[in-house]
């Protein structure tokens, strides 16, 4: 039977989005927000360039001019496979959003967002906080970038045992705490117990965020954890499992989906899901769903806003897919798409609105065109032979 293998490469937009003007960062809209065209440009504008050979050949290039109308410096090769420009429909340009849309199922509720930057959290929430982390307070209670808080409190921290909670414009409450002075077991179980609240506020994820180190010199580990809110509904990875085939995950996917229809977790840091990506061309079962996130587009440039990061990391990851494309079998589908997009050019440090490309290796070079989110989901499940349940066509 044939494998699928959809793999996200987190934030990577090419804008377009038509209801950018509905989306905010720092409060201005996000029209005119252009992760990958913006980086091209300003790539070029340096003498460095944007060096994607594998994604522009794939149609990157092209899928961007789609969406957005820009002819981006460095991305016009002819494509070689199906290309297109995804839409979204739901209300939100984050994580989970993204992701369960992508796997078929749009958000049907509002999410709830902490959007005082100070004094963001509510008495009843820090009670809780409180309560089940077993202290007398916690640090933060803002919106903040992880890193800076991190080395703002993060000595504090280490001195009173408080956690460090924080927020951002995402549906999201993050807890920052010390690996060896706090423990990572006790994060893990602060997080898990806090959950329920907070979902039952359609808030989408409480994070875990350990970190370790000295301070003035503290680093987040991978041990990240996201206690996500149940899906509303069977996605992609569900329809998958019904069907008695396996489901890896390979990154946050996990966390995303609550585990819902996945059999198998890989975690680590990009370049060990590359690692982890790559065993699975080779280990991966006939009928199989390997969905993969790559994270650190978002995480660590994205929100950064660090173009030259950005870029770096997108070469690298060009050229490490570049050794694993060929080692696909004849009747496996590689689908490359995005959740959203994080502009490093653009205003404040959230993410941007934008459309996303979709490139599929396996089935031919052809113009898929504009497509819905729930699309990339109805052709997985084509190619797979699994009945689709959601409202998308499928584009193979």
């Amino acid at each position: 039977m044939s494998r699928a293998f959809l793999v996200v490469i987190d934030s990577v937009g090419i804008g377009g989005a038509p209801d950018a003007d509905k989306f905010f960062n720092d409060g201005k809209p996000d029209t005119g927000a252009n992760t990958i065209g913006h980086i091209a440009q300003e790539r070029a504008k340096s003498g460095k360039g944007l060096v994607l050979p594998l994604l522009d050949g794939l149609g990157l290039g092209a899928a961007l001019n789609l969406a957005s109308g820009l002819e981006a410096p460095d991305l016009g090769a002819a494509p070689l496979c199906a290309w297109g420009a995804a839409t979204e429909v739901s209300m939100g340009k984050d994580t989970p959003s993204g992701h369960w849309e992508l796997a078929g199922v749009p958000v049907p509720w509002d999410w709830g967002y902490f959007t005082d930057e100070e004094n963001s959290f509510p008495e009843d929430v820090i009670a809780k906080v409180c309560e089940v982390a077993g202290v007398d307070g916690i640090l933060g209670n803002c919106h903040a970038s992880g890193t800076q808080i991190i080395a703002e409190l993060g000595e504090e921290h280490q001195k009173t045992g408080k956690p460090i909670c924080y927020t951002s414009a995402d549906s999201v409450f993050q807890i920052a705490a010390h690996e060896d002075t706090f423990g990572l077991e006790k994060l893990y179980d602060l997080c898990k117990g806090l959950a329920p609240m907070l979902h039952d506020m359609k808030i989408g994820r409480v994070i875990a965020r350990p970190f370790v180190g000295e301070p003035g010199n503290y680093t987040r580990t991978a041990n990240r954890k996201d206690y996500a809110i149940n899906p509303p509904s069977p996605t992609l990875c569900d329809w998958v499992s019904a069907e008695h085939r396996k489901v890896y995950a390979v990154g946050k996917i996990g966390d995303i989906f609550s585990m819902q229809g996945i059999d198998e977790v890989r975690k680590g840091r990009d370049h060990i899901l590359m690692d982890h990506l790559d065993d699975l061309v080779n280990e991966a079962e006939d009928g199989s769903l390997t969905f993969a996130n790559f994270v650190e587009f978002d995480s660590e440039y994205g929100h950064r806003r660090d173009v030259d990061g950005y870029a770096e990391h997108l070469e690298w990851f060009d050229e490490r897919m570049s050794q694993i494309i060929p080692r696909l079998r004849e009747d496996d589908l590689l689908v490359i798409t995005a959740d959203h997009g994080n502009d490093p050019t653009w205003f404040g440090t959230d993410h941007t609105r934008e459309r996303v490309p979709v490139l599929m290796y396996g089935v031919g070079a052809k113009e898929l065109g504009h497509m819905a989110f729930v699309d990339v989901a109805a052709s997985v499940a084509a190619h797979l032979g699994v009945p689709s349940q959601g409202e998308g066509k499928s584009k193979i």
